[in-house]
């Protein structure tokens, strides 16, 4: 069944070059974040400084051994769920699973545990939403969030909150990662928008995410080493992102602090890239990274900002098997 709320008719008149640009960034923000990042995921900060000095670099290496310019689990997830809100035009949960499963069965590098345990049970009982589990609130929904944010562009909050809830409890269901889910979905959308006052907004919905949940008080102590529990890597993130005004200041800075990075590189990745622009990510990072990698970003991101409400027109939809 198909359910779509009434579309809109008051899609506004936008500047479609900038805004290409910033979707496009924000997907190649997310490759490059997570390519940088990778090198270094697992590392403490005083082992990157020892290694490498600075870490600025697509290299490759680190404990998976990429080939320089190649990417994880981040991109990858991002791209095939991408693909399922292509396919189906919106938002199929069971298509959603199955495209994560298809991916499982291309044998990826990477794979998180949380993700692989519920593929395995999509296969096996061939349920599309986990369990809720408050202790569970991994990174791995939020790192994957980009295409819901720019496909929704435009929606209604409540369309916007289904879509995003609805890819994450695929895999991830804990109502302390929603919050952070939404905190981050409704940033990137707010960079993409291209409002003057853009970086200001988001700076208030972290900080309205602070307050909500005691967790994500990015205000305290710096963050280094975070792990794959959402607060540690949206308090390393937004600390990062806040505390600098260019893409590559705020990348360079986020990669560095080691943990979980090729997952903080590419969140921040994305909502910098979403503010800032393709044209503001380094030449070096994007020559740097595969090409394949590169031609499908930039292809899924207009591609996906054609279908959004505030490009097409039409209401978000939603499929139920």
């Amino acid at each position: 069944m198909i359910c779509a709320s009434v579309p809109r008719t008051d899609v506004p008149c936008v500047d479609a070059k900038a805004l290409n640009d910033r979707v496009r960034g924000a997907y190649l923000g997310l490759a490059v974040g997570d390519a940088l990042g990778a090198s270094v995921e697992f590392m403490l900060p005083h082992e990157i400084k020892a290694n490498m000095g600075v870490h600025r670099n697509i290299v490759g290496g680190g404990w998976l051994h990429l080939k320089a310019g190649h990417v994880t689990d981040d991109t990858e997830m991002s791209l095939a769920l991408g693909e399922a809100i292509l396919a189906d035009g919106g938002f199929s949960a069971l298509g959603i699973a199955r495209a994560f499963d298809a991916w499982l069965k291309s044998k990826p590098i990477d794979v998180g545990h949380t993700v692989r345990r519920a593929i395995v049970r999509f296969r096996s009982q061939g349920l599309t939403q986990m369990p809720l589990d408050d202790f569970d609130a991994g990174n791995g929904a939020v790192m994957r969030a980009l295409p819901v944010a720019i496909a929704t562009l435009g929606a209604c909050p409540d369309d916007v909150a289904r879509a995003a809830k609805l890819q994450a409890h695929v895999t991830h269901n804990a109502p302390l990662a929603d919050l952070g889910l939404m905190a981050v979905v409704r940033m990137t959308q707010c960079a993409l928008r291209g409002k003057e006052d853009a970086f200001l907004e988001m700076g208030r919905i972290a900080q309205g995410l602070r307050e909500q949940a005691r967790e994500y008080d990015f205000t305290k102590r710096r963050m280094e080493n975070p792990s794959a529990f959402l607060p540690e890597t949206l308090r390393a993130v937004f600390q990062a992102f806040l505390e600098t005004d260019t893409f590559e200041a705020a990348l360079i800075d986020v990669v560095n602090r080691g943990g979980d990075a090729d997952t903080t590189g590419a969140i921040l990745g994305f909502m910098a890239g979403a503010l800032h622009g393709e044209s503001a990510i380094p030449e070096r990072w994007l020559k740097g990274l595969n090409a394949e990698v590169r031609k499908r970003c930039k292809r899924q991101a207009l591609s996906l900002l054609q279908m959004s409400p505030m490009i097409g027109g039409e209401a978000v939809s939603f499929m139920d098997a």
